[in-house]
């Protein structure tokens, strides 16, 4: 019978493994279990088995020791594919062959326990309720209290380890990228941080502000101090923001929807002197490099998913949400940007002012 663990691990493990392959803005907030880890345990090898689209979000990060991708497109074939079988049994293999002392999953579900029980280690930490029944996977099982924000549940399985918790969200940029956001922001004249980022898409209609307001927001930000404008997002979303992408025609609005991955992005975000998101991985990077933000909220529980910490952040998120309506970011329904709509283009330039005044940017 698979047991139980209140008390720390009996011997100092020395391979450790986070486990945490998704979602991209999920990738970007687990870096404090990352960050908890290294004080833990400053000489073990600490490796992160993430999607391997998303390992630009952590693979600069001086805590972590190496990368595990994943790659899902590839894997995606299994049991289709002869060569992406294989190449998952192989993978597989692989993973038990780097003999980890301690795996944590902090995602909780059915593919990152499959993940944590190819390892074999002999200590796998995950939760104890965890969904899809991946705690048959773990050989100590934790209790979660699920009205924490999503970065408190995972480091709660570190306190049930015994171990001393660092609410740390720093991010780092990958020199490489770094390097062309410099080249990027002098071709179109942008000077240190006095550009503010727009991130207007979202996956989910739920989740998207009107971007005629997003492009009716251009103007009073311009008039607050801010040089440039830059939209980001990726190819497939352009569509989303035909209208806002129209005032790109300006020297001023810089339009990057496509052509930025993810490193090049968060080094598009690690300097700006402002973000402007619906709920997004690009909110959850801007949080990491510690940038002025306005957060944009529909339907969904930001006591559990919202920017973290809330006691921090709360003032600069926007979100309207009435008595007894369902939280529910993936409703596809014709009213499911309701909550999106009620948000003001007045409230958000409200909020820049208030944010603005006590954070005040450096004269240019």
């Amino acid at each position: 019978m698979m047991m139980m663990a209140e008390s720390a691990p009996a011997s100092i493990p020395q391979r450790l493994c986070l486990v945490r392959p998704s979602a991209l803005g999920d990738v970007c907030r687990t870096v404090p279990i990352l960050v908890s880890l290294r004080r833990a345990f400053p000489e073990a090898h600490i490796d992160w088995l993430v999607q391997d689209s998303f390992a630009p979000a952590i693979q600069a990060h001086p805590d972590l020791s190496g990368i595990i991708p994943f790659p899902r497109a590839h894997f995606g074939k299994f049991g289709r594919s002869w060569q992406a079988t294989t190449d998952f049994v192989d993978w597989a293999a692989d993973l038990r062959r780097r003999q980890y002392d301690l795996v944590l999953d902090c995602q909780g579900l059915a593919r990152s326990a499959l993940f944590t029980w190819c390892t074999r280690a002999p200590r796998r930490v995950g939760y104890a309720r965890a969904r899809e029944f991946a705690s048959a996977a773990y050989t100590h099982r934790h209790p979660c209290d699920l009205s924490l924000h999503t970065v408190d549940q995972m480091l709660s399985l570190l306190e049930h380890e015994g171990l001393t918790v660092c609410r740390d969200m720093q991010l780092y940029t990958r020199p490489e990228d770094s390097q062309w956001w410099e080249a990027e922001a002098a071709k179109h004249a942008i000077q240190g941080d006095r550009y503010a980022v727009f991130a207007p898409t979202s996956r989910w209609p739920a989740k998207r502000w009107p971007e005629d307001r997003f492009r009716s927001l251009i103007d009073p930000v311009l008039d607050r101090g801010f040089s440039h404008i830059v939209i980001v997002g990726t190819q497939a979303e352009r569509s989303q923001c035909v209208s806002l992408l129209e005032a790109a025609g300006r020297d001023v609005v810089v339009d990057l929807m496509g052509q930025t991955d993810v490193g090049k992005l968060m080094a598009v975000l690690a300097r700006a002197g402002l973000v402007i998101a619906n709920d997004s991985a690009a909110l959850h990077m801007a949080i990491g490099f510690n940038r002025r933000f306005i957060a944009l909220y529909g339907p969904t529980n930001i006591e559990a998913v919202g920017p973290y910490p809330l006691e921090i952040t709360q003032p600069w998120v926007i979100q309207h949400v009435q008595v007894g309506e369902p939280l529910n970011h993936k409703d596809t329904s014709p009213g499911a940007a309701r909550m999106m709509e009620r948000i003001t283009l007045q409230e958000v330039i409200g909020v820049l002012d208030n944010l603005l005044a006590e954070n005040p940017p450096d004269c240019p």
